[in-house]
């Protein structure tokens, strides 16, 4: 979710309360994000922006920054929601240029509030809660962590999301502060229940990627993807061999594997057993330089405390 051009088919504008002027709401995904220099909050810069923009006509948003000691960026939008009832994209922490945080606190109110809502990426770490829901028209679903919660990650496989066609996960790697979502807590993302329109699946920058990629290995849902990916992580040959030796995966147009751990015969024997199928094999090992090549094994791509 780094530095987007544009969110939900829209080119991504940053709002600014000391900029005079009305704002064309339809026309942009606009990104909010509180003043760093004073005490102001996430909620003044809602009320500004109302005060120069048709609320009902914003279809994309992107918070960030929320201000210091002030509610999370859910709790805010709660307090506005009434006002928003053509949203159907939301970003909360996203990261940009003139807009980066993490969210924190729950997010399930965000799918219970907006019934409408088609896309909702989360950008955060270990003090991330989410409940199961059942939403109908959410298609897609981005949670990206260097520490998922479990809880979390367990919530959304128990999650009734009839509607959804990309869910992508960053699940991270185990955190001092609590417990970190691994291939335990997949749940029914791996039969697909709930989840009858999934087309792409994204189990990324995991720690255990190897371990994942086992259970994705034998998955009833992946026979009905375009698109998976067990990128940003720790796949090796281990996970290689899950898969060669798992269901086919002819079927798959695209298949991410960047920043990985794999051996060149692996490489060699993925894209020869998947011909027609684009391979993504980019940011191997081999790739590495520097006087830690050797240290570099198994980490993930992005394991920042951020």
């Amino acid at each position: 979710m780094s530095r987007a051009k544009e969110f939900h088919g829209l080119p991504v504008a940053g709002f600014y309360p000391d900029q005079g002027g009305a704002v064309a709401a339809a026309e942009s995904a606009w990104c909010l994000n509180a003043d760093y220099s004073d005490s102001s909050g996430l909620a003044e810069v809602f009320a500004s922006f109302f005060d120069r923009a048709d609320s009902t006509q914003v279809t994309a948003l992107l918070l960030g920054h929320i201000g210091y000691d002030a509610p999370t960026a859910a709790e805010v939008l709660m307090d506005v929601a009434d006002r928003l009832p053509a949203l159907r994209a939301l970003s909360l922490g996203h990261e940009q240029d003139f807009c980066g945080m993490e969210a924190s606190g729950d997010f399930t109110p965000v799918l219970e509030r907006f019934p409408r809502l088609e896309r909702l990426d989360v950008r955060g770490r270990h003090d991330l809660e989410f409940r199961p829901v059942r939403h109908g028209t959410l298609k897609t679903l981005r949670v990206e962590s260097c520490n998922l919660p479990g809880d979390v990650m367990r919530a959304i496989a128990d999650s009734d999301l009839p509607a959804l066609e990309r869910l992508d996960v960053w699940l991270g790697v185990d955190d001092p502060e609590g417990d970190v979502a691994d291939e335990t807590d997949l749940g029914a993302v791996l039969t697909g229940e709930r989840l009858p329109s999934l087309r792409a699946l994204a189990l990324e920058n995991s720690g255990r990627q190897d371990e994942i990629a086992e259970e994705v290995a034998t998955a009833p849902v992946v026979a009905r993807l375009r698109r998976l990916s067990l990128a940003r992580g720790t796949f090796s040959d281990q996970g290689a061999e899950a898969l060669l030796s798992g269901q086919p995966l002819t079927h798959l147009e695209h298949l991410d594997l960047h920043h990985h751990y794999l051996s060149d015969t692996e490489m060699d024997r993925l894209q020869a057993a998947l011909p027609t199928t684009e391979v993504d094999l980019g940011g191997g090992r081999g790739e590495w330089h520097g006087p830690f090549d050797e240290e570099v094994f198994n980490l993930v791509e992005d394991g920042r405390d951020f």
